[in-house]
């Protein structure tokens, strides 16, 4: 016997974090050390002049890849045929981190590594606009919100602004 389906049942919904919930997701179910051969393929940005010309255009999203710049002369790639690993360089384009995301959808874990595999960092993305980052022992580092960092008794610690 079947019964006719009228009417469909769909459930939303949205899980929120504190710095305590986020600490323990992040250290769940740490991520294994970077492949040292995609390391190795990374060690130098061969595009380097091409994104740092970019970067004084303030054009960041290319056919390829995105890009990110900070105010200390680093900077961020991420291709798009691999948008699992982001590969942060110096000014002059030498490796100096890889981050390694555990997805893709909110929310997602990000563990940052040395070129060593050091862990340098853990977050948790929670958002586009939100982000918990600890250090590799659970420390908080910052609870981002928007545009502002808040360290854990809510003062702002830091601030950015993105290029539009």
């Amino acid at each position: 016997m079947s019964l006719p389906v009228n009417s469909q049942t769909i459930l939303t919904g949205e899980i929120r974090y504190d710095v305590n919930s986020a600490r323990e997701e992040i250290l769940k179910n740490p991520l294994k050390k970077l492949n040292p051969h995609l390391v190795a393929k990374h060690i130098t940005d061969s595009e380097n002049r091409e994104n740092l010309g970019y970067a004084l255009q303030g054009n960041v999203e290319l056919k390829d890849r995105t890009l990110a710049f900070f105010s200390d002369g680093t900077y961020a790639v991420m291709y798009n045929r691999d948008k699992y690993h982001v590969w942060y360089y110096s000014h002059d384009g030498k490796l100096i981190y890889a981050e390694e995301k555990d997805g893709l959808d909110y929310p997602y874990r990000s563990y940052k590594y040395t070129t060593m595999g050091e862990l340098v960092n853990m977050g948790l993305r929670v958002s586009k606009e939100e982000t918990f980052i600890y250090s590799p022992n659970g420390r908080l580092i910052a609870h981002w919100l928007r545009e502002n960092a808040y360290d854990e008794d809510g003062n702002i610690i830091m601030q950015r602004r993105y290029a539009k």
